[in-house]
């Protein structure tokens, strides 16, 4: 592999993809000089137990859907195969064993940054990658601990949700200029979140 090969890892539960997803890879490949943006959808959060998750199948299908013709966007499906709880470190490792001298990025929450000495095996995590936080609209700047590297993307703040557009999916409202064309008629179609 090339040296200079910058590659960005996306993980989340994607429930559903939306267009702020895409305005962060978007912002992520300018601004980080990626070549390639691997999205990660989790089988299960450490951090959201509580909150029921819609199946891999169907996130997976609206995932593909939305990143169809980006050929430097793509759907790794590891963590929903290897299923139970999903760990940073794990798809980490992975990365850094399939594509060796490669600068990976890892895209987390702006909210998450401070936490990051909690995740699993932190002081690992922390040599394996450089943390990128994606702020919310109105959100404060975030802190990286120390052992992490880690930088914020100005990119596109697009202040919506995958569960405010659940919330409207269920209200009968329309997600039309929230997600890709292709997602909101799956999830028309498919009555998913109905």
């Amino acid at each position: 592999m090339n040296a200079e090969l910058k590659i960005g890892i996306y993980g989340g539960s994607f429930d559903p993809v939306h267009l702020g997803h895409l305005l962060v890879a978007q912002a992520a490949v300018e601004e980080l000089g990626l070549d390639k943006i691997f999205f990660v959808p989790v089988a299960h959060s450490p951090f959201k137990k509580e909150n029921p998750i819609t199946q891999a199948e169907i996130r997976l299908r609206l995932l593909r859907l939305a990143l169809a013709g980006r050929a430097n966007y793509q759907v790794d499906d590891q963590e929903t195969k290897r299923g139970g709880t999903s760990y940073t470190i794990d798809t980490l490792r992975d990365y850094a064993k399939r594509f060796p001298a490669t600068e990976l990025f890892y895209l987390i929450g702006a909210d998450n940054a401070a936490k990051l000495n909690d995740w699993r095996e932190a002081g690992e995590l922390a040599k394996l990658a450089e943390f990128v936080a994606v702020p919310r609209p109105g959100g404060a700047s975030p802190v990286f601990p120390a052992p992490f590297r880690g930088r914020t993307l100005k990119g596109f703040p697009f202040g919506v949700s995958s569960s405010e557009i659940r919330a409207r999916v269920k209200a009968g409202l329309p997600v039309e200029n929230l997600v890709p064309p292709a997602v909101a008629e799956a999830i028309r179609e498919s009555k998913i979140y109905a």
